[in-house]
């Protein structure tokens, strides 16, 4: 066994004491890590760093004389070792494989016991070749964004060769292997913290006004040893990720990261080469509200940031960074609660007891007039988009006591409800989105100063959409994907182009959340940086998960449900503590989470629908 696990009392007290009783199970054998399934992000307590983490996992370099098989377990534990350059583990290769090996160009997760290494039979007395196959989870690339994979076969080769000259003449030493790092589950969990850099939400050239600041989470892996902040910072430098860097912008292009600090008063100094900030003030207040963010996501609570370049600099404070944080689009009023009763009222719901209807025709029983079969809030809770029961039409009101609904805005050709308009969803810009599912002509469209604009969705391959959810920031959307009798989940990135007069829209990067579920009944924002998700796994029972938007399971799973629920809904805005987070109804009444119970939310007529605003 190469790995030596070492455990102690943190000295600050606090979040050391949970992580020390992981350590604790792990080193008697009592924890059962999950067999199959994403890795899980296993967020550090705030408050907390990497550094208190009490499992510490140490490399052994080989030993003269050791075999092959030998040789290539010890590779893969030393890899897999805290040991930020990997010296230990180059030990293993001669020196031109160490030479071209490049650990950081990404990481293979496999599922638990699954990697098996089997020798090929042309081996030779100085040369042996061995196959490396397993289960594979998911991909961390080199900017360290992580892919869901879902049990897909992996198979790669190692290769040995006996040195014949220098200090290991004799020793059998890997010669050939893959790019990057090969980790089971449970060390990609152990090992590896999931994190986030931000980037701003670009500039709408079809938009008529423009629309604030916001800052767009892209999730990543980071390796816990590793100083994580700085990598953070690096990794923010780096730029987005491949698959949301269509559609955001950065100010750290061409930014190397020199230090990196955060000091007991909550303050981070940061300097960068080679940048000129001296009169510059918005470039540098853009670069800092980023470095803010992506610090505050792994320290917990920052107070200020003090960033210099190689001339100048300047200071963001919490305040002024809370003006461009995720989510911040969300809304004030986003953990309003609505309901759609089967009188055809919509209802703004109380934490106790009754609601009471909106203001407008949407709070009166529908008489000569559609009946509202589904409805999205606007941000503001201020009005709402409606379609009718038949799925034909449309309409969009306010609630105020003299508004109406008028006539349709959008209205479909659909023969039949369930092939109709759907999923109403409002972004933070004010802009509203919804499917037409019609056979004949199924589209994405966005709906702007009561102007239909259809989107065009890239990578469908014979999918139809059924249902949608934007994000607050209007960057990212959760299509539902009907493939056959399969209903999917896949996360697309939207881009504006065009003029006020004439705008365009496309979603690109259809990327699977939730490849094992075959059956999506439900989907909804959680927060800035995961869904949740109501969908039931070929033979097994209906499932609640929430997942980042990368496709790695959160730490906060699985939730409590059934299968009578019939849908779920969350909101952004998950900062109140006197309103949950979740509602989900079944049998036509409403359950809101109250810790990790579902609750009935009593004195509510029979619900058809219900909704946060978004």
């Amino acid at each position: 066994m190469r790995r030596t696990i070492r455990w102690a009392a943190d000295p600050r007290g606090g979040a050391g004491v949970l992580w020390g009783a992981v350590v604790a199970l792990l080193a008697t054998g009592c924890v059962t890590m999950p067999g199959g399934g994403p890795p899980e992000r296993v967020e550090v307590p705030q408050g907390a760093r990497a550094d208190d983490l009490q499992v510490h996992v140490y490399p052994v370099a080989p030993h003269k004389g050791e075999s092959p098989e030998d040789l290539l377990a010890g590779f893969l534990d030393s890899s897999n070792a805290d040991e930020p350059r990997f010296s230990t583990a180059r030990k293993y290769l001669t020196e031109a494989a160490g030479k071209r090996w490049n650990p950081e160009a990404g990481v293979v997760v496999v599922a638990d016991n699954s990697l098996q290494t089997t020798v090929r039979p042309n081996g030779t007395e100085t040369g042996r070749e061995f196959s490396i196959s397993g289960s594979q989870l998911g991909s961390v690339d080199a900017k360290r964004s992580y892919r869901a994979m879902a049990g897909l076969p992996y198979q790669d080769k190692i290769t040995f060769v006996k040195e014949t000259e220098g200090p290991d003449k004799g020793e059998w030493r890997i010669d050939q292997l893959p790019e990057g790092l090969i980790v089971d589950q449970t060390n990609f969990t152990n090992g590896y913290l999931a994190a986030h850099r931000y980037f701003f939400a670009p500039t709408d050239p079809s938009a008529s006004k423009a629309a604030s600041r916001v800052l767009v989470p892209d999730p990543i892996y980071l390796r816990r040893r590793s100083d994580p902040l700085t990598a953070a910072a690096e990794a923010l430098a780096a730029g987005p990720s491949a698959w949301l860097g269509p559609a955001v912008f950065s100010a750290m292009d061409g930014v190397r990261i020199t230090t990196v600090s955060v000091g007991d008063n909550q303050v981070a100094t940061v300097r960068v080469d080679p940048v000129d900030l001296s009169g510059r003030p918005e470039l540098c207040q853009k670069m800092a509200e980023q470095l803010f963010h992506t610090l505050a996501d792994q320290q917990g609570k920052l107070q200020r940031l003090d960033l210099t370049g190689a001339k100048g600099g300047c200071s963001v404070g919490e305040s002024v960074a809370a003006q461009v944080a995720p989510g911040s689009l969300a809304g004030s009023s986003g953990t309003a609660q609505f309901s759609l009763q089967e009188t055809g009222q919509l209802t703004r719901l109380q934490p106790d007891g009754p609601g009471s209807p909106v203001g407008g025709e949407l709070g009166q029983p529908p008489v000569g007039r559609p009946r509202p079969g589904e409805v999205g809030v606007r941000r503001d809770a201020a009005a709402a988009a409606v379609i009718g029961a038949d799925g034909k039409g449309l309409y969009v009101t306010g609630f105020a006591e003299s508004d109406k609904l008028g006539e349709a805005v959008v209205s479909s050709r659909a023969p039949q409800p369930a092939e109709g308009l759907a999923s109403p969803s409002w972004d933070g810009r004010g802009d509203l989105w919804l499917v037409d599912r019609d056979p004949a002509g199924a589209k994405v469209l966005m709906v702007r100063d009561r102007k239909a604009v259809p989107a065009q969705v890239d990578g469908l391959e014979g999918r139809s959409v059924q249902a949608l959810r934007i994000s607050s920031d209007g960057v990212r959307i959760a299509l539902v994907l009907k493939d056959g009798h399969s209903r999917t989940v896949a996360l697309g990135v939207v881009e504006h182009r065009g003029t006020p007069d004439a705008p365009q829209v496309r979603i690109s990067g259809l990327r699977p959340l939730a490849p094992q579920l075959a059956d999506i009944a439900s989907v909804s924002w959680a927060d800035s940086d995961q869904l949740l998700i109501l969908g039931t796994e070929q033979g097994k029972l209906q499932q609640l998960r929430y997942l980042g938007t990368d496709g790695s399971q959160s730490s906060d799973t699985p939730l409590q449900g059934g299968d009578s629920m019939t849908a779920v809904s969350t909101t952004e805005s998950r900062g109140s503590e006197q309103v949950p987070p979740a509602l989900a109804v079944s049998a036509k009444r409403i359950y809101r989470l109250q810790g990790n119970q579902w609750r009935e939310v009593t004195g509510q007529k029979p619900a058809v629908s219900f909704v946060y605003p978004g």
